[in-house]
């Protein structure tokens, strides 16, 4: 389940105030609550590529919102393997509602292309910033709509998936558009306990209406009987980027926001529940990303994933048994205004912009906040970060990385 721009500062059990999301702190007190869980990117598209494939934002298909080269959306081919063509083949059912950005109408990319027997929603990031619109996607049908909140019909449609598939191996991918803006919301209601001015009061309902759908949807588990062998995971697609945020603290303490290559552009929340198997109430600072979901959901499935992926599963780290493998880095890129990356290493973390800008270094252990540059004090690890930053990416038609002009020599 996971929402659309919602900060890790936005939920109860991450520290707010004032927006009320009970539903949610309730499943982060029944499972295992992440505080250093990472967006597979700064922005939309490219994070739930990463999260689909398996694959860093180095690697994966889809890079940024648009093509950089053409400005155009760019689909998954059929060569990028998803989760659900990898569950699918494992015999679950798969089911999508929401928003997708991995591909146009009638491209490769369109959810029933990549392994989802049922699909209802936006397919692109523009028509989705409608939450009244005049029609949806149904598999590869328009379907007309008139005057209803999306997120509730998302949430009806994501109802009757569990329930017709109750009785066998299913797959959901929940993914609404609240609360990414613009902010409209059928009801600001009593979803804040501060006084806010109308803007705020939307933005609170808004985060409240997609906590309200988790709680509809983890009551249909247990009314069907099947919470406790439905493993589920709640999160967000980026950073927060609402102008709200300042108020709210969306972004906590981390630097920047989405669409920026600091930790407020890539840290998400991430609770994990599953009833006898994870264990309650645990907090956790293990760090993971979106393209370890790939490999997490197979091992869990008992299936075996693509080659080559770059993410890890984090099994052994959720049910507390076996060695967690070890990974060599995290990596992101970013194409906003220029070219941006990112990589982190442990308490390291490194910030380069352009290709041949300088190396940032920041030592996350005492600075989460990304306040303090140590790439002078320690040459070696930045280094090793730049080396890293050249090799972590495959080149990609679609964004190419700008380099800045060079200077002349006198």
């Amino acid at each position: 389940m996971m929402a659309d721009d919602m900060g890790v500062g936005d939920l109860g059990c991450y520290g707010q105030k004032f927006i009320k999301t009970p539903n949610i702190d309730r499943a982060a007190a029944q499972g295992m609550r992440f505080t250093s869980a990472y967006a597979g990117s700064a922005v939309c598209a490219p994070s739930r590529s990463c999260l689909m494939t398996g694959l860093h934002s180095g690697h994966t298909r889809v890079r940024w919102n648009h093509s950089v080269k053409t400005g155009e959306r760019v689909p998954l081919r059929p060569e990028d393997v998803t989760v659900a063509e990898v569950l699918k083949k494992a015999g679950y059912a798969t089911g999508i509602t929401g928003k997708w950005g991995l591909g146009e109408p009638e491209t490769t990319g369109v959810p029933t292309k990549k392994g989802f027997d049922s699909w209802f929603g936006f397919l692109n990031q523009d028509h989705a910033l409608e939450y009244y619109t005049g029609h949806l996607w149904r598999n590869e049908t328009k379907e007309p709509q008139k005057g209803t909140y999306v997120t509730d019909l998302f949430t009806d449609e994501a109802l009757r998936f569990i329930r017709v598939n109750r009785a066998r191996a299913f797959y959901l991918y929940f993914t609404p558009t609240t609360p990414h803006a613009p902010m409209e919301i059928p009801s600001t209601g009593e979803y804040s306990n501060a006084p806010m001015n109308e803007a705020q009061k939307k933005y609170a309902a808004m985060v409240a209406s997609f906590d309200a759908a988790v709680g509809k949807i983890l009551d249909t588990l247990k009314n069907l009987q099947i919470d406790q062998r439905t493993i589920v995971f709640i999160t967000s697609d980026n950073g927060n980027g609402n102008k709200e945020r300042e108020f709210f603290r969306g972004t906590l303490h981390y630097r920047a926001q989405k669409g920026d290559p600091y930790e407020g552009g890539h840290r998400v929340p991430m609770i994990v529940r599953w009833p006898g198997r994870v264990k309650a109430g645990v907090t956790s600072d293990f760090p993971w990303a979106f393209w370890d979901f790939l490999p997490t959901a197979a091992e869990l499935a008992g299936a075996k994933p693509p080659a080559n992926i770059d993410g890890i599963s984090i099994l052994p780290a959720l049910l507390g048994k076996g060695e967690q493998a070890k990974r060599p880095y995290f990596y992101w890129e970013t194409h906003s205004d220029g070219f941006h990356q990112a990589i982190r290493d442990g308490q390291w973390k490194a910030v380069r912009h352009e290709l041949e800008g300088e190396v940032e270094l920041y030592d996350l252990s005492i600075d989460e906040s990304e306040t303090r540059n140590l790439a002078a004090a320690n040459p070696d690890i930045t280094a090793r970060m730049r080396r890293w930053m050249d090799e972590a990416r495959t080149p990609n038609e679609d964004y190419p990385p700008k380099r800045p002009p060079r200077r002349r020599k006198k």
